[in-house]
């Protein structure tokens, strides 16, 4: 009788027991705690349009617009897909020395790029005591994406509503 109580599938079925006592405790008290407030949605911030638009009698057509968004659309997914094949490479030839791999020379060389070095700037705005590096936001992203395609009649009606 002792070996029914110690077996693996009897302390299988007493832990899932005391999983369910747990959980339906844990409802009960979620039930009657008040709600965690909601978390607020990202606010997503449109940029305004730039000063150098179409002008009204410049507009190109809309078949010009639509082959454009289509090839920006195509050009943007190829350098996505460019992108994560580099990245994939790139784990593998960062880690070699430097170096003749068959038809191929891996070598490091220093980059010309140079970028603010934002720890040092802030160590200095402290020392002295200019409070906070000013920032600026970027240039804002075009973004292109396929409309939704209306049927005619509820078009209609959305216009007439």
């Amino acid at each position: 009788m002792l070996h029914l109580l110690t077996s693996p599938r009897t302390a299988r079925t007493v832990r899932g027991l005391i999983g369910t006592l747990i959980e339906t405790a844990a409802d009960a008290v979620r039930s009657i705690a008040p709600a965690a407030p909601a978390k607020p949605e990202p606010v997503v911030e449109i940029a305004p349009d730039p000063a150098d638009l179409y002008e009204a009698e410049e507009m190109p057509e809309t078949d010009v617009i639509e082959a454009a968004a289509a090839e920006h659309e195509r050009a943007a997914d190829q350098a996505r897909r460019a992108d994560r094949g580099k990245r994939a490479a790139k784990k593998i030839l960062d880690r070699l020395p430097a170096g003749r791999y068959g038809a191929w020379i891996v070598e490091r060389v220093t980059s010309s790029r140079e970028t603010a070095d934002l720890d040092s700037i802030r160590a200095t705005y402290k020392r002295l005591g200019l409070g906070p590096v000013p920032m600026k936001r970027c240039a804002p992203s075009l973004k292109v994406r396929r409309a939704e395609v209306v049927p005619a009649a509820e078009e209609i009606a959305l216009v007439a509503a």
